[in-house]
């Protein structure tokens, strides 16, 4: 317990102050977009910018990769929260039937296994399926939230989850910290967009009833 102790002290000392400035962005991405702010998508610009950058300074350019990926859909987000509704309203929580998710998850993890089988000649790591798994389903989940589906939260309560174990299995112990809070920044997220959601049916179902009483 005690070496662990130690090695954690050692990361986050040995974290940058750029680092730092990205883990920051990041919580505010989750904090805003949680509250439907349109600043959520700058601090998700900002963040993944940085992210870019020190991924590819390490040589991971794959997670460089899914970065740059980041940082065009924090553009789409904001241009489909801000115009993607009719009439110039903001746009409204919506859910996706429980059907679409039960063929969608394996149809995604299906995807990774088939990336990782590929990519295992190229890398020489014993996370390629985990790692693989976490890209498609984020890439996917990304798209939810630009749309404002409301399960997008549920998906990254697993995503963060599996994120934060595989970070700390490489060191990225600062990072494996930041997805832990994701956690419960998904957990939050869930419960304002439902409570939202909720209101946005019950209120539809009154419109459709005073409208048949007229």
């Amino acid at each position: 317990m005690a070496a662990f102790l130690d090695n954690f002290y050692a990361q986050i000392v040995a974290t940058s102050g750029l680092e730092w400035t990205a883990v920051i962005f990041a919580l505010g991405y989750v904090y805003l977009a949680a509250k439907q702010s349109l600043w959520c998508w700058l601090c998700a610009f900002l963040s993944t910018a940085i992210y870019t950058w020190l991924f590819w300074q390490v040589t991971l350019p794959f997670q460089a990769l899914l970065n740059c990926f980041y940082m065009v859909m924090a553009a789409y987000g904001y241009y489909q929260w801000t115009n993607g509704a009719k009439g110039g309203e903001t746009a409204s929580v919506k859910t996706l039937p429980k059907k679409v998710h039960a063929l969608l998850v394996p149809t995604l993890l299906l995807c990774a296994f088939g990336l990782s089988t590929l990519a295992a000649s190229q890398f020489n790591s014993d996370h390629l399926l985990l790692d693989a798994s976490i890209q498609m389903l984020s890439i996917t989940t990304t798209f939810m939230v630009a749309h404002k589906v409301m399960e997008n939260w549920v998906y990254w309560f697993f995503i963060n989850l599996a994120s934060a174990y595989l970070y700390f299995q490489v060191g990225m112990a600062l990072s494996s910290c930041l997805f832990l809070g994701y956690v419960g920044f998904s957990i939050y997220g869930f419960l304002q967009w439902r409570a939202q959601w909720l209101g946005y049916d019950e209120s539809k179902q009154h419109h459709s009833s005073s409208k048949e009483y007229t």
